[in-house]
């Protein structure tokens, strides 16, 4: 996405790594706010696979490379991103409330 151009691996993940992380974090914020307080992990992993159908759906378009990886995995890592968020979600909630 920063390099388009570019095809050497080094600096391939170099420019991934922040934008993955910038991402990732975003969605973390945005699904705190959204999903409910009792939200279990099967809801964390649905949540996760609609933002796979916004990501892959609109960024795919504009990123072909994006486009171009195999959707089975990408499904499954938004799916367990989802699960994973929604799990330290509800982790959190409890040790605040049980202190």
């Amino acid at each position: 996405m920063l390099v388009p151009g570019e095809n050497r691996r080094g600096r391939l993940v170099a420019a991934a790594v922040p934008v993955h992380l910038a991402l990732s974090l975003s969605w973390a914020i945005v699904l705190a706010g959204c999903l409910p307080r009792r939200t279990s992990v099967a809801g964390g992993a649905a949540a996760g696979l609609a933002i796979a159908a916004l990501d892959l759906g609109l960024v795919a378009r504009r990123f072909p490379r994006v486009g171009a990886l195999p959707l089975l995995p990408q499904l499954a890592d938004h799916a367990m991103y989802g699960a994973t968020v929604a799990a330290v979600l509800e982790r959190r909630r409890r040790a605040i409330i049980q202190p």
